[in-house]
């Protein structure tokens, strides 16, 4: 039995890992979250960049106790990777979206993944001056990454 069909890059994966990865970082800023909010509002200021540097997001509040992450800039490469997958525009995507606290330090969301056009279930959280993100494919198939805090 022969199958044909497209030939999926094996690269891509990683991808998606390191914008979960991401993801997770950006909201873990909210683990330290007081009652008085004084968490979020460190957390809406924060931006963070991906361990290879070629991109950065920002998080902002994207409805009742939700944060996103937002790209503010993504080097060349990685905006030809993104169009490679079928997103054209890399800046302004919303690579974390509603991340919510599931308890303290820790946070829950979705993951989209600009080189594959699709969006996975995330989780983060923060230490010190590192976001670490793990983003997951069917449940159990699981990557990490660690974004730098840069404001």
């Amino acid at each position: 039995m022969t199958i044909e069909g497209p030939v999926r890059r094996t690269a891509r994966p990683r991808t998606w890992v390191m914008a979960a990865a991401g993801l997770a970082m950006l909201v873990t800023p909210l683990g330290g979250a007081s009652a008085a909010g004084n968490g979020a509002t460190q957390l809406v200021s924060s931006e963070w960049r991906n361990p290879s540097n070629s991109v950065h997001i920002r998080i902002t509040p994207c409805g009742d106790d939700r944060m996103c992450g937002t790209v503010i800039w993504a080097s060349d490469k990685a905006k030809a990777d993104a169009r490679r997958g079928g997103t054209e525009k890399l800046v302004g995507a919303n690579l974390f979206r509603e991340f919510r606290q599931v308890a303290p330090g820790q946070y829950k969301g979705r993951v989209f993944v600009p080189d594959m056009n699709r969006t996975f279930s995330g989780q983060m959280r923060v230490q010190g001056n590192s976001m670490i993100g793990k983003g997951c494919v069917l449940g159990f198939i699981c990557k990490s990454q660690t974004w730098t805090r840069i404001s």
